[in-house]
């Protein structure tokens, strides 16, 4: 038989989550040891978290998203700021120690279980809540996406993900990173990069590089109103076969894929690489017409 767990005992009210020895003896304490499955790189950094709050301008009449909140270093600063927050843990040792960690606070809730299985309509039901997070890995750009197929977005995202993540999803069109995340984001937001970090401000350090990236709604998605699945299929197959002129790659979308480039007066050998943001649905249209 599997030898049993210890139980997790209440933390400390003196407890330092920016510092790395506590961390590490506490997690010790407990017999925890972080998954890189599931991206458990815990955030260590005070500089990163104000950051990360500035950035955010919180309000205390906010309503506060935190997938992945691990141990709770951002949860107890997002609490101290006054918002309502509703934290997602997959991990159900984590999700128990939040709740010794925060028993019975009026402004917090905590679902137990994977956010990209969470009621994500509901808790994004108003266009007024803000997503605040160090997302795992592991779900960062999935979540992303996920959540611009949603009736309401959320009014502003701040999250810390791989720099490879973020680089994609700040991307300018003619470069190597600007694909289907770039523009499927950057439709909904204005996207910027505010700050690579450093492997050593979290516990235990990832492998790779991260940033924080900012992503604030716009008034309106660019290129106008747009089905965002039909959008995103024309997106994944176009960008799978980057290499290929539009006009080839897009036979599968219509007979007369020329004629939908013409009536934006972009030429039959036309790169999706180069297309901007605020084309796409355009072209998406004009697609569409070409099959009736």
């Amino acid at each position: 038989m599997p030898k049993p767990l210890p139980p997790i005992p209440p933390p400390p009210p003196d407890l330092r989550l920016t510092s790395p020895s506590e961390v590490r003896a506490l997690l010790a304490s407990w017999d925890f040891h972080p998954s890189r499955v599931l991206g458990q790189n815990f955030l260590i950094d005070r500089n990163i978290l104000t950051i990360l709050l500035d950035a955010a301008e919180l309000a205390p009449a906010d309503t506060v998203i935190e997938p992945g909140p691990g141990l709770g270093v951002l949860t107890q600063e997002l609490l101290q700021a006054g918002v309502t927050l509703t934290a997602v843990e997959k991990d159900p040792r984590l999700a128990a120690f939040l709740r010794l960690r925060f028993p019975g606070h009026p402004r917090f809730t905590l679902l137990e279980g994977d956010v990209l299985r969470a009621p994500l309509p509901t808790l994004f039901a108003s266009p007024a809540v803000k997503l605040v997070s160090n997302l795992p890995y592991a779900v960062a750009a999935r979540l992303l996406l996920e959540i611009l197929s949603l009736p309401a977005l959320p009014a502003r995202i701040v999250v810390t993900v791989q720099r490879e993540v973020a680089d994609r999803m700040a991307a300018a069109p003619g470069t190597p990173d600007y694909g289907l995340l770039s523009i499927r984001l950057q439709r909904h937001y204005a996207v910027r990069t505010l700050k690579t970090i450093s492997p050593t401000c979290f516990w235990p350090a990832p492998e790779v590089r991260s940033a924080i990236s900012l992503l604030v709604r716009r008034p309106a998605p660019l290129g106008g109103p747009a089905p965002e699945a039909d959008l995103a299929d024309l997106l994944r197959h176009v960008f799978s076969q980057r290499r290929k002129t539009l006009a080839r790659s897009l036979r599968p979308f219509s007979p007369d894929p020329a004629a939908a480039l013409a009536a934006l007066s972009l030429p039959p050998e036309t790169r999706p690489e180069t297309v901007p943001p605020d084309l796409w649905p355009p072209l998406l249209h004009a697609l569409q017409a070409t099959r009736k």
